[in-house]
């Protein structure tokens, strides 16, 4: 099994079944959508904070598990309510809106 350096778009399908309700509709409209989507890029960033992708490193556990064993893992460990998981998902679609709106480039005529 090979681990990736930050939490991958091919893994989030691996996620549908891990809880229900609010947070299962987000991970299967995520899981059809591009990997460059602003919601795919929220997706993983939300992942990425839950899993602790920057401290992951190849010797560790968790990468050795690959990311989506360690993403199911954290998820399923997740003590909060879905409504908490998908507020955070929210929170971290505006930082992509706004990272992107600020490095949008013009094409001069």
């Amino acid at each position: 099994m090979r681990a990736e350096i930050l939490f991958p778009h091919k893994s989030v399908s691996a996620l549908i079944s891990v809880r229900n309700g609010k947070w299962r509709e987000l991970v299967k409209h995520v899981a059809t959508l591009p990997e460059d989507h602003p919601d795919s890029l929220a997706f993983s960033m939300l992942m990425i904070k839950q899993c602790g992708c920057l401290d992951c490193n190849p010797d560790r556990y968790k990468a050795l598990m690959g990311c989506a064993a360690c993403a199911k893992r954290t998820l399923g460990a997740y003590k909060g309510p879905d409504d908490s998981l998908i507020k955070q998902f929210q929170k971290a679609r505006v930082e992509v809106e706004m990272y992107l709106k600020d490095r949008t480039v013009t094409v001069a005529d």
